[in-house]
């Protein structure tokens, strides 16, 4: 197996991914099929599922002979693929039917650009259990999508107030509430300042979630500008980030449940 990424934005994108990834989890399991690289995994404290699909055309290059699945110490990857300079292309390599137990990392620069040094880099494999879970497709009682951005500097100034979110969704505006022992802080989103939205007619949501997992999952704004959030009363949040090309990041948060 062997893939390689040399677009800025890409790389970008690809370095900020693993970067929001290790704070979710100490070793990642990164599936190389045919068709695309896809890994899936739960949070730490098991209370967030993360499910990414990147598929083959999104890199430069993408030449798998045979479906393989690797583990690997999320903080020593996104330590060495943050290492790239401007001009370096990401070129990652497995070779299991010979060095089954390292994958192979390089840093290169085609055009000998001074100053920016080629890196080679061995990453010792781990061993773990990695169960996939099959993720239904349903639909959501609303759906929209905002700027990444703007998301993530509200999102951050709810955390002060308190430690959960309340979301109300009807369709003329949006309300998100955060209570604490500081105050209350409520934004309101009117509906003409989302890039998307839908509801059932009539319908009002009001729900809950932890506002330390809202907040990891919406600092990754370099991954994309637009945040597409779906909720249901009875469902758990999906939050996604669309990469183009039909590839895709997305969370899934249950709801806190009302004691």
């Amino acid at each position: 197996m062997k893939l390689s990424i040399i677009e800025k934005t890409k790389k970008d994108i690809f370095i900020s991914l693993f970067q929001h990834l290790k704070s979710c989890s100490n070793f990642i399991t990164i599936i190389f099929k045919e068709s695309e690289m896809y890994i899936q995994g739960m949070d730490k404290s098991h209370v967030c599922l993360f499910d990414i699909k990147i598929v083959s055309s999104w890199f430069d290059s993408y030449d798998i002979d045979n479906e393989e699945s690797i583990t690997v110490n999320s903080i020593f990857f996104h330590n060495i693929i943050s290492m790239t300079q401007e001009k370096h292309h990401i070129n990652i390599k497995y070779q299991g039917d010979i060095d089954p137990d390292f994958i192979e990392i390089e840093l290169t620069n085609d055009a000998n650009e001074k100053g920016e040094f080629n890196k080679y880099f061995k990453l010792p494999l781990v061993e773990n259990e990695n169960v996939l879970l099959t993720i239904p497709e349903v639909d959501y009682d609303a759906e929209f999508s905002i700027n990444s951005k703007k998301i993530s500097e509200i999102v951050s100034q709810l955390s002060i107030f308190g430690d959960n979110m309340n979301i109300k969704c009807s369709e003329e505006k949006i309300e998100i509430i955060s209570t604490g022992v500081g105050g209350e802080m409520m934004v309101n989103i009117p509906i003409d300042d989302l890039t998307e939205f839908s509801i059932s007619e009539g319908d009002i949501i009001n729900t809950s979630y932890s506002l330390t997992y809202i907040n990891k999952m919406c600092i990754a704004t370099k991954l994309s500008h637009e945040i597409y959030f779906s909720i249901s009363a009875e469902r758990p949040m999906r939050i996604k980030y669309d990469l183009g090309e039909n590839s895709h990041v997305m969370f899934f948060i249950a709801s806190k449940i009302e004691e």
